[in-house]
């Protein structure tokens, strides 16, 4: 196809969807093609009646007059009503060529008839829905329908009559034609946008439902591995210890299934905070400094090491939210762990301190140390990450056979 035919095919025939839309929602758009439906066949029986009647037509002309009418209504049938529906790019060129030539026909056949045009003009705007297509088949219509009565006027002033009134009634259908084409192009481009923004919403309630999983699944692992893993070890440890001294020292042994029981008792109650998201089980009903010094306390008692807990450089209560006190608490926690795993101790320092508005937890022990920038340790990560979380920081200054000091800080207020 060459490009000239290729250029006058994009003009005449209409594309599936051609910058047109629903300007309503589904039921309203529904009740406009019944509407139309419904004026076509009122206007095309108000047609049939005037031929009947010989108003607009000489008896003998009623006969291919009537039959012009039945193809149009047989057109708008099988053709003109789907594509007006929409969807239909096929039908509505058929129907688009019958109106043009049957207009042409009543044109010559029968002139008192072109008020028809009434309702063609509208329904090739409808069929179309585009503009530059609508434009195209808008003018031959009009060229079509006055062809007729140009060729038929005696009179030149008759003629000037008739083309006057033809560019009328063409102007106006441009006008009609152009702002259906403009509402059907603003309400594509709104409901564009109407399901761009229920993808986007859709999607943002998507990822918020997926952020909140993971950060659900990163405090149930953080909790795990702070409270439920640590007291699981210790149990095991001293299991370990009470079996080796059940028959030199009972009383010994005694003592260590008593440790065991007390924390399988704590580990317990923190597994139903951790379930129901509560405050840790040390925390509840006692300030940070008493659940510290219990810390210290059972360390000490599962260990044999000495443990001191420091809160002398601590000016008066500190203000903190339950989150800090947590992360403080946690930290504790995870570097005493750490103490128990690697040090090889004799001896630990707890302290808690203030500096300004600051709050920190220092975890000091007399261990074999270790090289921090070479040593990656899974606990203190997790731990930096729940204390980003506060806007505070961990530090770790250690070195080979120097002992270990690790340092938690919170904001405070």
């Amino acid at each position: 196809m060459s490009t000239a035919r290729r250029r006058l095919a994009a003009v005449l025939v209409p594309a599936a969807g051609d910058e047109g839309g629903e300007p309503l929602s589904a039921r309203g758009w529904r009740a406009t093609v019944v509407g139309m439906h419904v004026i076509s066949a009122a206007v095309w029986t108000l047609a049939v009646a005037s031929v009947l009647s010989g108003e607009v037509t000489a008896p003998v002309e009623q006969g291919p007059v009537l039959a012009v009418l039945a193809v149009l209504a047989l057109s708008y049938v099988l053709a003109g009503g789907p594509a007006v529906a929409g969807g239909h790019p096929r039908r509505a060129l058929v129907h688009l060529v019958v109106v043009v030539v049957a207009f042409g026909l009543l044109g010559r056949l029968a002139p008192g008839l072109l008020f028809l045009l009434f309702l063609a003009y509208p329904q090739v705007w409808f069929v179309v829905q585009g503009r530059l297509t609508g434009v195209a088949w808008t003018v031959l219509l009009a060229v079509a329908s006055a062809v007729g009565p140009v060729s038929g006027a005696v009179a030149g002033g008759t003629t000037l009559e008739v083309l006057r009134e033809s560019v009328v009634s063409l102007a106006f259908s441009l006008a009609l034609g152009l702002w259906i084409s403009h509402v059907l192009r603003q309400s594509a481009e709104r409901a564009d946008l109407i399901e761009q923004l229920r993808r986007t919403r859709s999607e943002l309630a998507t990822a918020e439902r997926e952020r909140g999983v993971l950060a659900e699944r990163e405090r149930l692992a953080g909790e795990v591995h702070d409270t439920l893993a640590q007291g699981y070890t210790s149990i095991v440890v001293q299991a370990q210890t009470a079996a080796a001294l059940l028959a030199a020292d009972p009383d010994a042994a005694r003592e260590r299934l008593s440790v065991i029981e007390e924390v399988a008792r704590d580990n317990l109650a923190e597994a139903r905070a951790v379930v129901a998201a509560f405050r840790p089980v040390a925390l509840d009903g006692s300030t940070l400094v008493e659940a510290l010094q219990r810390l210290a306390s059972r360390f000490a008692r599962e260990t044999g090491l000495a443990v001191r807990v420091d809160t002398g450089a601590l000016d008066g209560v500190p203000a903190l939210r339950t989150d800090e006190e947590v992360v403080l608490l946690r930290g504790a926690q995870e570097a005493l762990t750490n103490v128990r795993r690697h040090a090889g101790a004799t001896a630990v320092v707890l302290r808690l301190a203030r500096v300004g508005p600051q709050v920190s937890v220092h975890v000091e022990d007399d261990g074999v140390g270790f090289d921090p920038s070479a040593v990656a340790a899974s606990g203190l990560e997790g731990l930096r990450g729940r204390v980003a979380q506060v806007g505070g920081e961990v530090d770790v200054a250690s070195a080979p056979g120097a002992g270990t000091r690790v340092t938690v800080r919170v904001p405070g207020s």
